[in-house]
């Protein structure tokens, strides 16, 4: 890793930490129920902090390897881009094409980020039911949800990346899970999806290995009591108590343990569009930053939207279908973005007129 990049990224995860922490500490500090226009306003929010990320891209791109010369872009495009041409005698030409490759780029991991999120949110919809959550505490769950969902992708992707670099091969196999996924996510399109919370592998493994209060104790993660019989009571430890995990930080865990399972989709679809870590890492942050204004959003109209699973489908079919020629067809990433907002938009324009008319 450059000096450069270092630099580059160290900034990049303050800024963003930075945000999250003003979220949470100061403007999201008080509890309650999130109604439809603060959803929007936020949703809208973090498009736009993405949509200046990517003009921040466009013009000086560069500056996240810390390009400085003709070699080195050379080298930079040999390893994350090498269906660019570069003319040795236009420094400056070859610079603004890597710039704008890479803001495509960019923003078209966005956006398939951003679209196989949702089919993600009705997960989280599904355990905040299952685990009788208050609406009170979505905001509290959410925002610890999405920092342990950047650390996971941090985790994910630069190995991937590592990964990647030594076996290119393993490319393929993203490729045909991808198109695996895809065919059984249209099988099971209609499928009534429920969560028994006994029995999922992320409660069996607390509930084995841990405490756990059997009730909600407020917004607390954590609480102290001791048995009183059957019952359990709260106390402190100088009486006795106990360290116990409430339900509220098993959601938590559960909804960490559903996005490392869908992580498995998302950062090789991303991976078919560019290979390098740092447009991976960066389209993916930006797309869950606005995970949770997103499930505000779309928590009470998710439903109308019939039409956007069959749409993720082919997204996913493309995208892996994409890895799996990569190595004879490169499909540039001006059309790749055109073909994913052409079923984005589509997806949503039937949902609207063709309703489903049992909901």
């Amino acid at each position: 890793m450059h000096y450069s990049e270092i630099i580059f990224f160290v900034c990049f995860l303050v800024f963003i930490v930075g945000i999250l922490l003003l979220d949470m500490l100061v403007i999201d500090r008080k509890a309650h129920v999130v109604s439809m226009k603060e959803a929007g306003i936020w949703t809208g929010v973090w498009i736009t902090l993405a949509l200046a990320f990517s003009v921040f891209l466009w013009f000086h791109g560069d500056l996240v390897h810390g390009i400085h010369n003709f070699q080195d872009l050379q080298e930079v495009t040999n390893r994350y881009a090498s269906h660019i041409k570069l003319n040795p005698n236009d420094y400056e030409g070859g610079l603004e094409l890597y710039r704008h490759n890479m803001t495509l780029t960019y923003i078209t991991g966005y956006l398939i980020e951003k679209t196989l999120s949702v089919d993600n949110l009705f997960v989280m919809m599904m355990i905040f039911a299952s685990f009788s959550v208050s609406k009170m505490e979505y905001q509290r769950v959410l925002n610890w949800g999405i920092l342990g969902a950047i650390f996971l992708r941090f985790i994910f992707i630069f190995i991937g990346a590592a990964i990647i670099s030594k076996f290119a091969w393993i490319l393929f196999i993203f490729g045909l899970f991808l198109v695996y996924s895809a065919v059984k996510m249209f099988i099971e399109r209609n499928k009534h999806e429920s969560i028994d919370v006994e029995k999922h592998a992320m409660v069996r493994f607390l509930s084995k290995y841990f405490h756990v209060y059997p009730r909600f104790a407020g917004d607390k993660f954590f609480v102290h009591a001791k048995r009183v019989g059957k019952d359990y009571e709260l106390t402190d430890r100088k009486n006795g108590g106990k360290s116990f995990m409430t339900p509220l930080f098993v959601t938590v865990m559960v909804i960490e343990f559903c996005d490392l399972v869908f992580a498995f989709d998302s950062i090789p679809a991303v991976f078919s569009v560019s290979l390098d870590p740092y447009v991976v890492f960066f389209s993916n942050i930006f797309a869950i930053l606005g995970l949770r204004a997103m499930f505000f959003l779309l928590s009470g109209i998710a439903d109308k939207f019939r039409f956007l699973k069959p749409g993720v489908c082919v997204l996913l079919i493309f995208v892996g279908i994409k890895l799996l020629i990569h190595d004879w067809i490169d499909i540039d990433s001006l059309w790749s973005l055109v073909f994913i907002v052409l079923v984005l938009s589509v997806s949503i324009l039937l949902s609207v007129f063709i309703p489903n008319k049992e909901v």
